[in-house]
């Protein structure tokens, strides 16, 4: 595992002491700060506890040395473990390694067993990414995935915190959590997740529950475009109504001045046509 984590980061042998493997005390080793995985399965630790009680630690953790303690690299599973197991020691590899490449390192590894939970994994891109100042582009070539994926999980970190924190990362998916960046404020958010633990969701089912919610709020702004829409229609029948009585009294009262006028009224149904017609008197002859 430590020969594939540093090809895959491009990091050199010479990082790594190369003297024989030495049997660290746990209480002098802290975790890695750069950790991504919060979340640590009990059942699978006792599992890998059990392990080592019986054949003991077959890799050795990574660490790096500080002034009076250990840090560590890779191998916080294998520590946890070997507390629960009993152990006052353990076999690890000492390093130099910069802070960047520890936690480049320990999200690789975390990578590479393919359990890191989605939003622990997002949390690990935004670290290296504020922390080091690195481009998604970089990030991707650095950990082996793709710039499309990298910016997928960053996406998720918009969800508000209290959200995040709600999300069970063993009950909820990926595309569940997704689907919630939809909703436009947490109250719906934590709504919709509470639903998807009570009813079992599914991503489809959670979907649909979404867009329920969508059309809901969509239709009252539907109702109000269209009373504004009828109510200009009907300013604009009134309107067309009083300049055709105006024609009207005008040629009405053309008509009672002796002007020989008369007015032709047409609705085509799309447009009103008012025709006036004014008769040209006759020259008297001589």
């Amino acid at each position: 595992m430590r020969e594939q984590l540093i090809k895959l980061l491009g990091l050199q042998e010479k990082d790594v002491d190369n003297s024989q493997i030495r049997q660290i005390p746990i209480d002098l080793i802290k975790v890695n700060p750069y950790q991504p995985r919060k979340h640590f399965n009990e059942d699978s630790l006792k599992e890998l506890s059990d392990s080592i009680r019986t054949f003991g630690i077959i890799q050795p953790l990574l660490l790096r040395k500080q002034k009076n303690y250990y840090e560590l690299i890779a191998g916080e599973r294998r520590l946890r473990a070997s507390k629960m197991a009993g152990l006052t020691t353990v076999p690890a590899i000492i390093t130099n390694y910069t802070n960047q490449e520890m936690a480049e390192l320990a999200l690789v590894e975390n990578l590479q067993r393919e359990d890191l939970g989605f939003m622990d994994e997002a949390e690990g891109y935004r670290l290296l990414i504020d922390e080091f100042g690195l481009t998604q582009e970089e990030l991707a070539r650095r950990v082996g995935k793709s710039q499309s994926t990298i910016a997928n999980k960053l996406r998720l970190l918009r969800l508000p915190e209290n959200v995040r924190q709600n999300i069970s990362q063993e009950i909820i998916t990926e595309r569940h959590a997704r689907a919630l960046l939809r909703l436009k404020n947490d109250k719906q958010q934590l709504e919709v997740l509470n639903k998807i633990y009570e009813q079992k969701l599914n991503v489809r089912q959670t979907e649909e529950v979404i867009e329920s919610i969508l059309r809901a709020e969509t239709l009252p702004a539907v109702k109000k475009e269209k009373e504004k829409k009828n109510k200009k229609v009907v300013r604009f029948i009134r309107d067309v109504r009083i300049l055709i009585n105006t024609v009207r009294q005008l040629v009405n009262d053309m008509e009672k001045s002796g002007i020989p006028i008369c007015i032709e009224e047409v609705d085509t149904g799309e447009q009103y046509q008012l025709v006036v017609s004014i008769t040209k008197k006759k020259a008297v002859a001589e």
